[in-house]
């Protein structure tokens, strides 16, 4: 059994066990994990929320989420975008990258545990949610970013929805090798899809506004090395507001702690851990007395944004952090390739 992550100065184990109790206090009795109380949530974000479940030893409570998934998953093996507090679908979009990160959050769960049964039962929901995923892409291997239910196709590809498809993909394979069930196809994917984000950036919807289009090619995996190093020096003043964190969008002062936590892992993910530490210290300015974090501050204002939002995804990103940076559990070299 491993022991719950602390980073000193930035999370005790006490409070990133704090954290993980607000996190498992949002789970309905469904499994499904809202952004909030009475909020809506996603499929990404609930996977999200389920590995720090994991990473602080909530495992049960990280089975029911993934449990949820594969009771409401359709037959062509996809999620919709939104689901109602209620259970009922918000928002019937089909987004290729929400739907391929269960296989990153089976693969997270089967490090956590090295619980073979669980993976097998969840084995059936990923390959269907890989296939659906891979049924989607372009000629030149890149998956579309979302179709509508009634299959009507976005054109166009993402470079963060891309790069996360295929660690997804990667994390796929792994969890098919150790179930005795390879799948060569998705590794093949994954390079094919991770050689584009590094050498065809035109090839995907340009969304450079975006700090994840910035740093979720190094968070994943397909850029590495000097290449990711000088990819996050080139994007470090356009992104970060020193002493504060990353901001969201390239042209507004809006600081959210989940990309500023998702930052330090892909700095964690390179080996830069000292940069990490620093990334997620800022975070301390969003967290709330019973260990929620606020999504997002506007500066130099200081104004909440969302007003008084304090979401599940943005502390789940924060414990992800906290244990990527200190290596504590089995599963914390997720994003180190």
């Amino acid at each position: 059994m491993s022991s719950v992550p602390e980073l000193d100065g930035v999370m005790s184990a006490g409070e990133l066990q704090l954290t993980a109790d607000h996190l498992a206090s949002l789970q309905l009795d469904s499994g499904m994990i809202p952004w909030f109380p009475g909020g809506h949530c996603d499929p990404w974000n609930h996977v999200e929320t389920a590995m720090a479940l994991d990473i602080a030893g909530l495992h049960l409570e990280a089975e029911r989420a993934y449990e949820w998934l594969a009771d409401i998953q359709r037959p062509d093996g996809s999620w919709h975008n939104y689901y109602a507090n209620d259970g009922s679908v918000e928002d019937p979009k089909l987004d290729t990258n929400v739907c391929a990160y269960v296989a990153t959050g089976v693969w997270h769960h089967w490090r956590s545990t090295w619980d073979r049964g669980f993976a097998e039962n969840l084995w059936p929901t990923v390959v269907k949610a890989l296939d659906f995923v891979l049924a989607l892409r372009r000629d030149d291997g890149l998956a579309l970013w979302a179709i509508e239910p009634d299959d009507r196709p976005w054109s166009y590809a993402l470079m963060t929805g891309t790069s996360s498809i295929a660690h997804a993909l990667r994390c796929g394979a792994h969890l098919a090798d150790a179930l005795n069930d390879p799948r060569p196809a998705w590794r093949r994917a994954a390079d094919e899809m991770m050689l584009a984000v590094r050498t065809k950036p035109e090839a995907f919807e340009p969304k450079t506004r975006w700090a994840m289009d910035w740093y979720y090619p190094v968070l994943t995996g397909a850029m590495v090395g000097e290449e990711a190093k000088a990819r996050m020096a080139d994007g470090w003043d356009t992104f970060v507001m020193d002493g504060l964190g990353i901001r969201c969008v390239s042209d507004e002062p809006w600081v959210t702690a989940s990309e500023t936590a998702e930052c330090a892992i892909a700095f964690a993910a390179m080996g830069d851990t000292s940069t990490a530490c620093d990334l997620l210290r800022w975070t301390r300015t969003h967290r709330r007395d019973d260990g929620s974090y606020w999504t997002g501050v506007v500066y130099p204002e200081q104004v909440l944004f969302p007003f008084d939002e304090h979401t599940s995804y943005t502390a789940a990103a924060v414990i992800l952090a906290v244990d990527a940076i200190t290596g504590t559990t089995p599963a914390s070299n997720l994003f180190v390739h």
